[in-house]
């Protein structure tokens, strides 16, 4: 997979990838936070490609001063369980400290019960 900062003409399918996430909800809209990403640190908006060109993935960071912030993480169904989450991970992470970033938070709604199970262990955190 190819990491690389998000483009304009992006939009299209990173909204698709969202939604295929299940990422996408009433309450927000793509549209707008992918508008507001983009004049506040941009460069912390980033879109993994495959060989072909399509986008597979997204990560979405910002740093406030205090803690960094990911949302918008995401790898296409058909793309899980090879790396790329962690590969966009530790993009963001680099570019988080050599903003002075020292801790992030990974946002995760209490609805998506398989990326909970998968990233917190159950000792932390019992989903309902």
């Amino acid at each position: 997979m190819k990491i690389r900062p998000f483009r304009t003409a992006d939009q299209p399918s990173v909204i698709q990838l969202w939604t295929d996430c299940g990422l996408v909800k009433p309450q927000n809209d793509p549209a707008k936070d992918i508008h507001r990403k983009l004049t506040i640190q941009p460069e912390l908006f980033l879109v993994g490609c495959d060989s072909e060109g399509n986008i597979i993935a997204s990560i979405m960071g910002g740093y406030e001063g205090h803690r960094g912030w990911i949302n918008y993480l995401a790898v296409h169904p058909d793309q899980q369980r090879k790396g790329y989450a962690r590969q966009l991970m530790d993009n963001i992470e680099k570019r988080l400290r050599e903003m002075g970033c020292p801790k992030i938070n990974l946002q995760i709604r209490d609805t998506n019960r398989e990326v909970i199970a998968f990233t917190v262990p159950s000792a932390i955190w019992k989903i309902r």
